[in-house]
């Protein structure tokens, strides 16, 4: 049987779980269960209590990924960043992680994690034109 293929730029949340769906299965049935979790560490405004910045991540085979951390400009230099970054790695050893792994573009902060002990495990030139994407890695264990 050959399949009908179509290209669509109006992709549904339904579409994407369809096509996740044997995806997880086969994954599943090489890796066995494993717990999935996200986690947020978030900034708030003493006065408001609005969010105002933070780290996201999410947890999953055994590893902390690191999808966005972002610092409001005033707070930038002052520890901050270094601090969120404690605060997950200490996380992610409790919820027994192997290591953490994030990415970054060139014009972020590739110093700033190498100087977190993070190893750079690849890039991609040109992403964005004329600029990379760091792919980093620190193992706990």
């Amino acid at each position: 049987m050959e399949l009908a293929m179509e290209v669509s730029f109006k992709v549904t949340e339904q579409d994407r779980e369809a096509i996740l769906k044997p995806l997880r299965a086969y994954n599943l049935s090489h890796t066995g269960a494993m717990p999935f979790e996200t986690v947020g560490i978030l900034l708030r405004d003493p006065a408001t209590q609005e969010v105002v910045g933070g780290l996201y991540g999410k947890i999953s085979y055994g590893w902390l990924f690191v999808e966005l951390l972002s610092i409001p400009d005033a707070m930038r230099t002052q520890g901050t960043g270094t601090r969120l970054m404690r605060t997950a790695e200490e996380l992610a050893r409790e919820q027994g992680c192997v290591g953490i792994w994030l990415d970054t573009f060139s014009f972020q902060a590739p110093g700033f994690y190498r100087k977190l002990g993070f190893t750079e495990f690849g890039h991609m030139d040109d992403y964005p034109l004329g600029h990379q994407r760091h792919f980093f890695q620190k193992r706990l264990v």
